[in-house]
Formats: C-alpha cells, sequence, structure tokens
C-alpha cells in the first residue's frame, strides 16, 4: 500500500470559517510557511502579456525571495525562468526590458543563454570539468508557464495541475466579460504598511461602500441596502460578487434616470478613472436628451455603449452573464483580482513586499478594450506611489487604503483576538483562508 501523508500542522488555523485569528496576519512561522508551501506551489499572475510583446522582452516577477525571469520566445510563447545564473547563482537581469541580442547574460562572468534557456556560452570552458557543463545541467531552472486573461501566469511547482483547471470555475466567469481583449489604460503600485492577506480582503465585499466610500452612496448612508449584492464562494479559493439585478436595466444601484445614472458614473470615472472611463461618459451624456419620458435611461446608455464599441471596433462583446458581473469582482486565489464593468475593468495583483509579513505591494491595473489593430504599446508601470498621494490615485483607492492601514494595526490590540466574519458579505475572506491552509498543510 502507498505510504499517506499526513496533513502539516498549521499554526493559528482556521478552527471556525466565520473567525479568523488576528496572528495569520503578522506571525512569522505563519508567513514563512506561506514563502515556502504556498508560493513555490500555486499558479500566480507573473506579468502581463503587453509587457512582453515581441521577442527578447522580459519581466522579473518576484515573490517572497524568488525571481523568476519571464521571456518572450522567438515564436512568440512564452517561458519562465528561475533568474539565477548556472555558475554561482548571480540574478540575471532585474526590472523589465529587452534583451540585447536576445541573449540572457550573467553580469558577473559573462555566461550566455538562448530565449530558450539553453546555454551559448561559458567563458573560460576549458577550465572547467566536463561533468560540470553538461549542456542539460547548464539549461536555466525552467518554472511552468502559461497564459489566460492577456496575461502570463508561472507556477514553481513542476507537478502542478494545469493552469486552467486550477483558475475554474473564476476564469470562465472572466471569459464571459471579454478579459482578453482588455489592455492596459494605466498602471501603479504603492506600498501597504499591511500583511498581503489583509489589503486584499478590502476588495473581498461590498460591505464597508456605505462608511468607506459615502459618497456612492449619494445621500442613502447606512440606508444604502446590503441585499444588492450576492456573493459566491468556490473551490479552489476563487470566489465573485454581483449585483443582484440587471446593468443593462437600470437596477437597484444604478437608478433607473438619467441623473442618478450619470451621477454615479461621473463619480466613478472622477474618483479613479477605472470602470467607467470619460469616454464611458461622454457616450452616456450624449444620449441623455434622446430617451423618451418613461423608457428607462440605463438600458438606453448601455446600448448606446455597445453601438459605440461596434462602430470604434471595440471588441465589446460580453455575454449576458458577463454583463451581470458588471459593477462586481473575481477573485482568483491567491492574489488577483477583477472588477469588470463596460468593457473596462480594474485589476488587482498583491503580494509581500520583501520580507517584512506586515508590507505588501499592492498594485492597481486599469483596464479597457481600444478599437482592434490600434492597442497601446509595450505596458509600463507608471510608478511606485505614496498610498494618500492625491495626484496619483484617486480618492476611491485613497479611502481603501487609509482603512487598510489602520486595520493592520488594530490587529495587535490587545482587546482583538480574531476577525469576527459575516456568513454571507464575508464569505469570499472565509473560503481563501481555508484554501490557504489547504496548501499550507500539504
Amino acid at each position: 500500500m502507498a505510504a499517506t501523508h499526513e496533513p502539516r500542522p498549521v499554526p493559528f488555523a482556521m478552527r471556525d470559517p466565520l473567525r479568523v485569528p488576528r496572528e495569520r496576519y503578522y506571525d512569522r512561522e505563519f508567513f514563512e510557511l506561506e514563502k515556502e508551501h504556498l508560493w513555490p506551489r500555486v499558479w500566480q499572475m507573473a506579468c502581463r502579456l503587453e509587457e512582453i510583446p515581441r521577442p527578447g522582452d522580459f519581466v522579473e516577477y518576484e515573490i517572497c525571495d524568488q525571481s523568476i525571469l519571464v521571456v518572450r520566445q522567438d515564436d512568440r510563447s512564452v517561458k519562465a525562468f528561475h533568474n539565477a545564473c548556472r555558475h554561482r547563482a548571480t540574478q540575471l537581469c532585474e526590472g523589465s526590458g529587452r534583451l540585447t541580442g536576445k541573449q540572457i547574460v550573467c553580469p558577473f562572468h559573462g555566461w550566455r543563454w538562448n530565449l530558450d534557456g539553453s546555454n551559448s556560452f561559458v567563458y573560460g570552458a576549458d577550465g572547467f570539468a566536463p561533468e560540470c557543463l553538461r549542456p542539460e545541467d547548464i539549461r536555466l531552472r525552467e518554472c511552468q508557464v502559461d497564459t489566460w486573461g492577456a496575461c502570463v501566469w508561472i507556477n514553481m511547482d513542476p507537478d502542478a495541475r494545469p493552469l486552467r483547471e486550477a483558475l475554474s470555475p473564476a476564469a470562465e466567469l472572466l471569459d464571459a466579460v471579454g478579459a482578453e481583449h482588455m489592455r492596459v489604460w494605466w498602471w501603479k503600485e504603492t506600498i501597504l504598511n499591511a500583511n498581503w492577506k489583509m489589503a486584499q480582503e478590502a476588495f473581498h465585499e461590498g460591505y464597508h461602500v456605505a462608511a468607506t466610500h459615502p459618497q456612492l452612496t449619494f445621500g442613502l448612508g447606512e440606508d444604502y441596502p446590503t441585499g444588492n449584492v450576492e456573493y459566491t464562494a468556490f473551490g479552489n479559493g476563487h470566489a465573485r460578487f454581483q449585483g443582484r439585478f440587471d446593468p443593462t436595466a437600470g437596477g437597484v444601484s444604478q437608478g433607473r434616470g438619467a441623473e442618478a445614472f450619470l451621477e454615479r458614473s461621473r463619480t466613478l470615472w472622477e474618483g479613479q478613472d477605472a470602470m467607467t472611463l470619460e469616454r464611458d461618459l461622454h457616450v452616456f451624456r450624449g444620449v441623455k436628451n434622446r430617451v423618451p419620458p418613461g423608457e428607462d435611461f440605463a438600458t438606453a446608455a448601455i446600448k448606446a455603449l455597445f453601438d459605440y464599441a461596434e462602430g470604434a471596433g471595440i471588441p465589446l462583446r460580453p455575454t449576458p452573464e458577463g454583463v451581470r458581473l458588471w459593477g462586481g469582482q473575481v477573485f482568483l486565489f491567491p492574489n488577483f483580482m477583477i472588477l469588470p464593468q463596460f468593457g473596462n475593468a480594474l485589476s488587482y495583483r498583491v503580494r509581500p513586499h520583501g520580507d517584512d509579513p506586515e508590507q505588501c505591494r499592492f498594485e492597481v491595473w486599469s483596464l479597457t478594450m481600444y478599437p482592434e489593430g490600434e492597442e497601446p504599446g509595450r505596458a509600463a508601470l507608471k510608478g511606485r506611489f505614496a498610498p494618500d498621494d492625491t495626484d496619483n490615485w484617486g480618492l476611491i483607492p485613497r479611502q481603501d487604503f487609509g482603512n487598510i492601514a489602520r486595520q493592520q494595526r488594530g490587529v495587535h490590540s490587545r482587546g482583538h483576538r480574531e476577525h469576527r466574519l459575516a456568513t454571507e458579505w464575508e464569505r469570499a475572506i472565509s473560503n481563501m483562508h481555508v484554501e490557504l491552509d489547504r496548501h499550507l498543510a500539504r
């Protein structure tokens, strides 16, 4: 009989799905377990495809103490390598760029590799024993790599299951909104004084809108309905929330009248320049005086958006299920989120910053669909900005960032032992932690 593997004990484990021990957000032992048993064994979004549009383009993906080199190949496929020289471990590339002569070159002793990871040159090779330079031994070590949703995904585990299996059913939900057609409008990042899980949990629920973003309640305040959003937790740690209404027919959240719809659209554009863009607002305003009395304005506005997209050659072709997801969110375990609306989306990636359990890198993409053939060039990070930088972050993300840092400080309070979660509004948070424990126990 085959030996059975005993589950590894997990400190501060989820004994109750409605209670999250506070130590999971700062404990060093827990953080080290994540470094050893989560990040090296899970599929994670390493870069967007438009960051490496041409053969020889590369991006360095960092996660904790690991560095992965993602490289576009001559046949336009993608490979991912552990970013260490096969001689004495020197880091080969940093940041992003284009490889000179399509060669990966060690800056220490000049060893070189082709785009496919095969070695092309060893300086002073006659000084090495032949068994030290066997071609297969000095190839760059590869990670599993695959693409989905206009992104490159990597997994350091050679035995990991296929990407689409791991991302199911979340990937199928985002296929319905045309995620593969979205490209970068802008891309920025910040460093938050918070654990990576703490930071992303703020975006697993809409329960915080009334208190954190009062401008989005349009005067309703605490009367803003919590029940207008439905939450679904999936296997593999993924989750979704979406409105309990059809966005093409007005609905509770958006209001059926022209003024309510336009005000909400303007507030989202001005507050974050994402999900709703100025282009959309222009289209919506263009039909304001053309909708007969008694006709639902939101329905007419969305139809005008589809008509505009068709005329401009924009591939805005969501399924009915995809349209329902507009204004909602899909979370892909362990650390990637997309919030689609109107052929645009907010996208977040959250990962540990350095070796500090209480700091994280929080990246934000505003994505949109461009006319076919007019997609922008190589995507580049605009910069790293302080979370309270009013010149580079709109009001909505600044409100969220401020709460996240305060929450991290709060978990150290002697009066707080655990988070208590709502059965409905916060089920995605519980689901994420349960899946995390499954990885840590393997």
